[in-house]
């Protein structure tokens, strides 16, 4: 038996979706250092990492506060109760994001409304604009995949309808439109530091941006069980805070934090010039392809025929893909009960998955990752 060289390389070559062991194994000594040094201080709870970490994200991203809290979802429900968003309210969201997003709203006592993303995966600014009614308060984009959505055209429509903008920016942190960052377009926005984001802990995190003072007063109550800087409770909070071990982590991280955002870009330029003429696949738009937008590749999210098949193969020659949530969007959670309207979502959730990108592939991976999308398609195409 005759075995095709190229075929067997492909066939060796193993790249996961995620590694999350490559994560400690980068900079294990430095993590190593600087955990015992927190452990030796015994500085576990709201010290001087924290306060460090804060203020190094601040001036990363050029805001007046930067606070951080447990995990993603609590800086959503954060941002939405200094925003003003409660009982009665309705927030307008994209199909397109994690559910955690609508469960946000949900726990402020407000209701999620659905609207529809449009290609790029990104909200739909029309789509938005009709799903607003007379308890509309706020909308809330998911900054999805690294990229912004047209903020410019749904803050019209927040300065229009007198609404709230709250950003759902945890996939993007840095990512920018028109040289303002994600997260810092309305009075405040969020972001998440799940292990598996451009900036991952070792664990749950998140924080909230603002440059509201007194937004930022809240939200360091809330997070505390509602005690003020006297320690006296004046309002029902959450025990919310980030870990202060885990800011240590993120300190360390985000002074490479521009190493990581660039070499994402460089993958997703491989993937844009290895798969861009294959007329079965739709792909992100590629890097500086918009001068409105800088986006930092959180995920690599492809529309792509005959999804399941092409999934199966990848997995067969060592890729790991995934389908993001599940592969479900908001609007399909029928027991939720949300309003919604996104038939283009609907047709999406039948054809997105997502490819390996994370600054830790070398080009060796992504050129596999290409190898084995092309020769799945070969045939199919000629």
């Amino acid at each position: 038996m005759i075995v095709d060289e190229k075929e067997l390389k492909i066939q060796m070559k193993n790249v996961p979706f995620f590694n999350y062991p490559a994560l400690y194994a980068e900079r294990s000594e430095v993590y190593d250092s600087t955990v015992q040094d927190v452990l030796r201080r015994g500085a576990y709870i709201m010290q001087k990492d924290l306060a460090e970490f804060e203020a190094n994200l601040a001036s990363y991203l050029g805001c007046k506060h930067a606070i951080g809290v447990a995990d993603g979802t609590a800086a959503l429900v954060f941002a939405l109760r200094a925003a003003g968003v409660g009982p009665g309210d309705e927030v307008i969201l994209s199909s397109h994001t994690f559910v955690a997003t609508a469960a946000a709203v949900h726990h402020v006592g407000a209701d999620p409304v659905v609207c529809d993303c449009l290609p790029d995966s990104m909200m739909d600014p029309d789509s938005a604009e009709r799903m607003i009614s007379d308890r509309t308060k706020a909308i809330m984009p998911t900054q999805l995949n690294g990229r912004t959505c047209d903020m410019e055209r749904l803050m019209a429509i927040c300065e229009n309808h007198s609404l709230e903008m709250v950003e759902d920016s945890c996939q993007a942190m840095g990512a920018r439109f028109n040289g303002t960052p994600a997260g810092l377009f309305g009075k405040v926005g969020s972001y998440s530091f799940f292990p598996a984001k451009t900036l991952g802990s070792f664990g749950d995190g998140g924080a909230v941006v603002t440059n509201s003072d007194e937004a930022a007063a809240l939200i360091r109550q809330m997070r505390d069980h509602g005690r003020n800087p006297r320690g006296k409770v004046t309002l029902w909070g959450h025990n919310g805070r980030l870990d202060n071990l885990q800011a240590a982590v993120l300190n360390v991280k985000l002074a490479h934090y521009d190493e990581a955002i660039t070499r994402r870009r460089a993958i997703a330029a491989i993937y844009q010039d290895r798969l861009n003429n294959l007329n079965s696949l739709r792909l992100p738009p590629a890097p500086d392809s918009d001068p409105r937008r800088f986006d930092i590749f959180q995920n690599y999210e492809i529309w792509a025929e005959d999804r399941d098949n092409l999934r199966t193969y990848l997995a067969d020659h060592g890729v790991g893909t995934i389908l993001q949530w599940g592969g479900w969007m908001l609007h399909q959670f029928d027991d939720l009960e949300m309003r919604s309207d996104a038939p283009f979502a609907e047709d999406f959730s039948k054809h997105f998955m997502m490819l390996p990108l994370h600054h830790m592939l070398s080009d060796d991976d992504v050129h596999h990752v290409c190898d084995t999308i092309i020769q799945f398609y070969q045939g199919q195409e000629a």
